[in-house]
């Protein structure tokens, strides 16, 4: 029995049984790990990282896949959310306000990682690739890429330092 920290819920920790996959690498039963946030879950999440704090109804507005739900189908799914330790919430007379209670990286990091390893071959280039290739990309997009792949290039050709 192995206790692994999850990375969507703060201070919670899972216990999965390691079982051994047909190459004979230690793996985790994914039927023993609780399931990464759904579809809906992942879209209340980015509202609530854009807009930093919002009502149930502002959510539901604002949602990006435009699908139509009732509002009580959001606020059930936003309560189990807080649950899940995913949103906090106060309540200002009869609204509740939202806020994220963990950041985009604890989320997206491991989804981005997953996807790059396993639909990608762990080729990043592949993904860039992926994304520039589906739809019209602009000037402005294209230097904002440039400048991130600049930073990373400056970044990782910097020796090491060892701290005294």
């Amino acid at each position: 029995m192995i206790k692994i920290p999850w990375p969507y819920y703060k201070s919670s920790t899972i216990v999965a049984e390691p079982t051994t996959n047909l190459v004979g690498e230690i793996t985790m039963s994914d039927s023993s790990i609780r399931k990464k946030p759904s579809e809906l879950e992942l879209q209340v999440l980015g509202v609530l990282w854009d807009q930093g704090e919002a009502t149930t109804r502002d959510v539901l507005k604002a949602l990006p896949d435009g699908k139509p739900r009732a509002y009580t189908t959001v606020l059930s799914i936003m309560q189990v959310m807080e649950k899940k330790e995913l949103l906090t919430r106060t309540s200002e007379g009869v609204a509740h306000i939202w806020q994220a209670a963990v950041s985009r990286n604890e989320v997206t990091g491991p989804l981005v990682r997953d996807l790059v390893r396993n639909v990608f071959g762990g080729r990043p280039a592949a993904v860039v690739q992926q994304l520039l290739g589906d739809r019209k990309v602009s000037s402005e997009e294209l230097a904002e890429i440039q400048k991130l792949l600049d930073s990373h290039s400056t970044d990782s050709s910097k020796p090491s330092t060892p701290k005294t």
